[in-house]
């Protein structure tokens, strides 16, 4: 049988065939390098065959797409067979397969063993939706495949969420026809809608094939397979043809930017803004070190933090995140992110880790503070120097103790500045210019749970030269 040799030829030719075949290589799915790259396992048509026993039935499976996903999301699956609407999956062992009968079964392989065809439309198919990422990205689209016909799927691993697979027109009609625009960004745009309990939400539509299957896969492996109360949650998704939207909560008071640069808007006080900062450091902490991979978000910015109706924050946009294995520590990927708060390591092109959003994270907290782009001017400091660059006017305040010179005007004085100054030097540690001298989120947030102290931090080299004294430490 293709991709498998015989275990023990001899015992074969003794008639003794209890040891049966192995595989030839690995499943992709399966393999100890899956999370480090490669290609994802394929399938390898066996023609007039007779179907094996123990075959599993896949009611919500109604295409023959759609089988091949339910297949690839259980990494135990081995094989499936589509024929006259009927889905029947095999797990683990294949028995009795002969070479008679008028069937067809779809052999799963590794990539490598099944040669690549551009008439191959299933495997193009499967290579351009499953792509590379994780099994986890496949487990997602069995659950979704499970859930499509009632809606919703029960518990998951992370704690229950049930996800619903909308129909395109469905959608159309909960946000009359995308008529109310709530933003846009560089990979399509986002409406307000309302489902038919009222539920308010958000359907961000994905612009571009190539792009939007990309991000579509991005932000369903990690949004859609893990659940936190600093994250926004994924209600459900569209996947018809060449459109793929992904169906968010609505967030009432939309983005944190807008609070903190837009002078239309409520002023957020001291007390919010420091819930919001610890709320966003939980949810990397936890992205980072609590889920089955380690999810890096890759474009932490205000932008990308929404608020509820009581302005507790959630994490959103995963269109750019990176899952890494726990067997790796870094990974080799291209260049992404918002320009102002990309970490030094994006820029020399080395291997990225969680730390790349600790850089971006410490960014945040400057802007947090000050109310203000960390990269505007800003008014000078009293001996006139280093005017324009916030995190140089950060250094020399807490070198002068005179953090609430930092505070946001629009505050009004009305800030903890005990807590302003344990921000101030947490972000002094996140923006270090080495990665091992940042702290990890977990112990960022012990630093603003006030269980750990904050040592002094040394001021990034970048910062050093900008402000002319390399020497310059925080006291």
């Amino acid at each position: 049988m293709k991709g498998y040799s015989i275990r023990s030829p001899q015992d074969w030719e003794l008639d003794d065939r209890s040891a049966g075949c192995t595989r030839n290589t690995p499943l992709y799915c399966n393999s100890n390098n899956s999370r480090a790259g490669g290609e994802t396992d394929k399938f390898h048509p066996m023609t007039s065959v007779q179907l094996p026993a123990d075959a599993r039935n896949v009611a919500t499976a109604t295409t023959a797409d759609e089988c091949s996903f339910a297949c690839l999301g259980s990494c135990s699956c081995t094989a499936y067979s589509y024929d006259q609407g009927a889905c029947s999956v095999w797990h683990d062992k294949l028995l009795n397969v002969r070479q008679q009968g008028n069937s067809v079964l779809h052999l799963r392989l590794a990539a490598k063993e099944v040669p690549s065809s551009k008439t191959n439309r299933r495997g193009l198919i499967i290579g351009a939706v499953v792509g590379a990422s994780t099994a986890a990205l496949g487990l997602i689209f069995l659950l979704m495949i499970w859930m499509r016909k009632n809606k919703q799927y029960g518990d998951d691993a992370q704690g229950g969420m049930g996800i619903i697979a909308f129909r395109y027109a469905d959608l159309q009609s909960a946000t009359k026809k995308f008529s109310e625009k709530l933003g846009a960004g560089s990979f399509g745009s986002v409406f307000k809608g309302s489902l038919s309990d009222s539920t308010a939400i958000a359907v961000k539509r994905l612009d571009g094939v190539r792009q939007g299957e990309k991000q579509f896969r991005a932000e369903v492996s990690s949004t859609g397979v893990v659940q936190h109360v600093n994250l926004v949650k994924l209600i459900g998704f569209c996947c018809q043809g060449d459109r793929r939207l992904l169906v968010y909560e609505y967030m009432p008071n939309g983005s944190l930017d807008h609070h903190l640069f837009q002078s239309n808007v409520m002023v957020l006080d001291w007390t919010t803004k420091y819930k919001i900062a610890l709320g966003v450091a939980r949810v990397l902490a936890y992205l980072h070190s609590s889920c089955r991979d380690c999810i890096i978000h890759c474009d932490i910015k205000p932008e990308n933090i929404l608020l509820d109706g009581s302005f507790t924050p959630k994490v959103a946009d995963f269109g750019m995140a990176k899952l890494l294995g726990r067997d790796f520590s870094q990974v080799v990927t291209t260049m992404r992110g918002t320009i102002g708060y990309l970490a030094p390591e994006w820029i020399s092109r080395t291997s990225i880790t969680s730390k790349v959003d600790v850089y971006s994270y410490g960014m945040v907290l400057l802007e947090i503070v000050s109310g203000s782009r960390k990269s505007s001017k800003q008014s000078s400091s009293r001996d006139g120097a280093h005017e324009g660059y916030f995190p140089v006017r950060v250094a020399h305040s807490l070198v002068d103790g005179d953090v609430a010179s930092l505070v946001d005007a629009k505050l009004l004085g009305e800030a903890n500045l005990e807590e302003v100054e344990r921000v101030c030097k947490v972000a002094c540690w996140c923006i270090q210019d080495d990665e091992f001298d940042r702290p990890t989120m977990s112990e960022v947030v012990q630093f603003l749970e006030c269980l750990s102290e904050v040592e002094t931090p040394p001021v990034p080299r970048l910062l050093q030269a900008i402000a002319g004294q390399p020497n310059l430490k925080i006291m």
